[in-house]
């Protein structure tokens, strides 16, 4: 690319191409499929000049490519491209709609070339016509392949996000009385966010000065073995800074998983229910 740059620059071209943006968008955005979800499929009116409006500043850049030094006209992109590939309503658009989106693109620079070179007649050659078709079809795989990696970026920070904010909003243990807690799990529990709760629970375990706490497993479905793993070493560590500790709720699938890490129950306190667990304790707390 960057040998054939010189061959790709024509200030006619550049204009030519320039003059017909807007028009470009209006026809670019008819040519949509509205049924393919995300931005595309929108009927507010609102998102839908925002998404005109990205298309026309797409096509003021990608005509400057007739005029710039290749490097530079990558580097004015590259502003747009992070802009609309963290945009969040690009985000919840399917990929193999943006994929369409630019070689529909793509297809509408290749025709208006080819219009160009044939009002221009012999004073473009078949050598800068191919020369022209080459560079715009390398360009757009150019910015497709950084499109697609920004957006990876963003929805990866998006998700991380999330995941953060989850674990921020959830206090994971519940003081029960003053030395009692309880680590209630709920849903599916990831490797992560397994991680960051027991980490958690440590750390309240100890701020609250807690002599037992009650693991209530009741409202998780299953639990890998990677997951079922933390579990225990949550329990190993609890153990360490003097907590004792009772599972409560555990279901015959995460029985079995447990079982197949050759993990031994007999250290540790098991309920069949958390209020069998409560009631127990409450037992032995009326006993002394």
């Amino acid at each position: 690319m960057k040998g054939k740059n010189a061959m790709l620059r024509n200030k006619e071209l550049h204009d030519f191409l320039c003059e017909r943006n807007a028009g470009l968008t209006e026809q670019w955005y008819e040519s949509l499929d509205k049924n393919q979800g995300g931005i595309y499929g929108s009927i507010n009116p609102n998102i839908i000049e925002k998404l005109k409006q990205q298309n026309i500043e797409f096509h003021n850049r990608f005509c400057s490519m007739f005029i710039k030094e290749y490097e530079e006209f990558l580097e004015d992109f590259q502003d747009w491209i992070v802009r609309t590939a963290r945009d969040e309503d690009r985000l919840s658009t399917p990929t193999t709609a943006v994929l369409q989106d630019f070689f529909q693109t793509q297809k509408q620079y290749l025709q208006l070339v080819e219009e160009f070179a044939s009002i221009q007649g012999d004073r473009v050659s078949k050598e800068q016509l191919i020369a022209w078709n080459q560079g715009i079809t390398a360009t757009i795989n150019d910015l497709l392949l950084e499109f697609t990696t920004q957006t990876a970026i963003a929805a990866e920070k998006k998700l991380n996000a999330q995941q953060e904010l989850i674990v921020e909003m959830s206090a994971p243990v519940i003081l029960l009385t003053k030395d009692t807690g309880l680590l209630p799990l709920v849903g599916e529990i990831s490797t992560y966010r397994a991680q960051i709760m027991f980490e958690k629970a440590l750390q309240q375990s100890t701020e609250y000065h807690l002599e037992r706490l009650f693991i209530d497993l009741s409202g998780v479905p299953i639990i890998d073995t990677m997951v079922a793993h933390q579990i225990f070493q949550l329990i190993d560590g609890l153990r360490i800074i003097g907590v004792k500790t009772a599972l409560a709720g555990i279901s015959p699938d995460i029985a079995q998983t447990a079982i197949q890490l050759g993990i031994n129950f007999r250290e540790i306190e098991v309920y069949n229910t958390l209020a069998q667990a409560m009631k127990l304790k409450n037992l032995e707390i009326q006993g002394r």
